[in-house]
């Protein structure tokens, strides 16, 4: 295989959709791996101005001749097939591959390479793995989905056969990995326009847990997880807060709206203390399986102790951006119901005034084959604000919008934009708010208008 030659030799690499969440990782890793970068977006973003530091050259726009030169180009799957790149390098004889592809071939060269999958969670997860096991100093190779300050991003290059990847379900993307341990966070109806129906989720994560060479972490709370581990001749642990999984959760306790600590119990047994500042049950369970996985490839109860008490979060997971006139604002990537429900629960326990949820959805097929979900999750808020929605990968059919969203929300409003978004909550939201905007598109945005007007 062509990308095996990466191993061997230097290469000038042409990424496809450089500026991407998914793209930025590996651009990271190949980049301390010592090839040279280039690559063309058709966006500006932070993701692009961290690449240019790190000497990669950024091309504004797609054309033909961005790819001579170029001997090995990689491409998001978020790309057209009629991309002028993509068909000229492929014209030219060039190696190409999709970013999935990529994936999978790194994940077959550690012997210990972690999956952390699951509807829910898996950036959280894998990220707090990451704390562990890089300030444990087992030098992880890492991809996750969100940026972590301990490795100034989302991806780097370790030296040891331990890589943690972030494996998402989206198109069967996680079957591509070779894990030896699989980790499954919970199993949910999403994606439905690929996967049909929630037992089509279900049988893929069946297939997933099926590749873990060594081991099977999963959510023994969860019954569509016990339905996915069904046939699994892999080793199982379990993890969650009920009685019969392997690790749990004991003396919950919470000194502070946003510290939770506990005592990591394994079969009875006391392992450690754990301390997080990432609020939310939901986090007690992502850190129990981080836990495991990290006891799993070789850490410590105080290492584990210890760097769980230092992870503050990754990037746009509940993250607390600061203050405008007394009024905090925070940002989330939650755009599945369940997940924008977590969310509000949490937030709406941390002693705020009222909480503001600013939205925007994500696709057409998904809002229009969960609008009702949606609706219950965001009625959890005391106001909700929402943007139109935004189409990704799918092109507009004409028979949703978000005006159908907020006719099932009382009192919410949505705008176009997020200058008239940012423009009414700075009028009508009070001291003592929480206005916590979300979404997997550009939402943050919106946050940052906030403190700019």
């Amino acid at each position: 295989m062509e990308l095996d030659s990466l191993s061997a030799q230097k290469k000038r690499i042409h990424f496809i959709g450089i500026g991407g969440s998914g793209i930025f990782p590996l651009v990271q890793i190949f980049s301390e791996m010592g090839h040279c970068i280039q690559g063309s977006d058709n966006n500006t973003g932070d993701n692009v101005t961290a690449e240019i530091a790190m000497g990669a050259t950024v091309f504004m726009g797609h054309s033909a001749e961005q790819v001579h030169g170029a001997e090995l180009v990689i491409f998001s799957a978020a790309i057209p097939r009629d991309n002028p790149e993509l068909k000229e390098a492929q014209r030219l004889g060039l190696p190409v591959f999709e970013r999935s592809e990529v994936l999978g071939w790194l994940s077959a060269r550690y012997n210990d390479c972690i999956g952390v999958a699951g509807t829910h969670g898996k950036t959280t997860a894998s990220a707090l793995l990451t704390q562990i096991l890089v300030g444990a100093g087992l030098d992880p190779t890492v991809v996750i989905g969100g940026k972590l300050p301990l490795i100034g991003g989302s991806g780097r290059a370790g030296k040891s056969p331990i890589m943690i990847v972030e494996a998402c379900e989206y198109v069967d993307t996680f079957l591509k990995l070779r894990p030896a341990v699989a980790v499954i966070l919970n199993v949910d109806a999403d994606h439905l326009e690929y996967f049909g129906d929630l037992k089509g989720v279900v049988r893929s994560f069946n297939k997933y847990a099926g590749l873990a060479s060594r081991l099977v972490i999963a959510n023994g709370d969860d019954e569509n997880v016990l339905e996915a581990l069904k046939g699994v001749k892999t080793q199982i642990l379990t993890f969650g807060l009920k009685d019969g999984c392997d690790y749990t959760a004991r003396n919950i306790r919470r000194p502070l709206p946003s510290r939770t600590e506990f005592d990591l119990m394994f079969r009875g047994e006391l392992i450690t203390e754990i301390s997080l500042s990432v609020p939310g049950e939901h986090n007690i369970l992502n850190a129990l399986a981080a836990c495991a996985a990290a006891l799993s490839a070789g850490a410590s109860p105080e290492q584990i102790a210890a760097q769980t008490k230092r992870f503050t979060g990754a990037a746009r997971r509940f993250e607390m951006l600061g203050k405008v006139g007394g009024v905090a604002i925070a940002d989330d990537y939650a755009h599945h119901p369940a997940e924008i429900a977590a969310t509000l629960k949490t937030a709406s326990g941390l002693g705020y005034k009222r909480v503001w949820a600013v939205f925007q959805p994500y696709t057409y097929s998904r809002t229009k084959l969960l609008l009702n979900d949606f609706a219950s999750a965001l009625a959890i808020a005391d106001r909700v604000v929402m943007s139109a929605i935004m189409g990704g990968r799918e092109n507009d059919p004409g028979d949703i919008k978000t005006g159908d969203l907020a006719a099932k929300i009382p009192c919410s409003v949505w705008f176009e934009t997020f200058e008239e978004i940012a423009a009414y909550i700075l009028d009508n939201a009070v001291e003592g708010d929480l206005v916590i905007t979300m979404g997997c598109g550009d939402v943050y945005k919106c946050a940052r208008l906030l403190f700019e007007g």
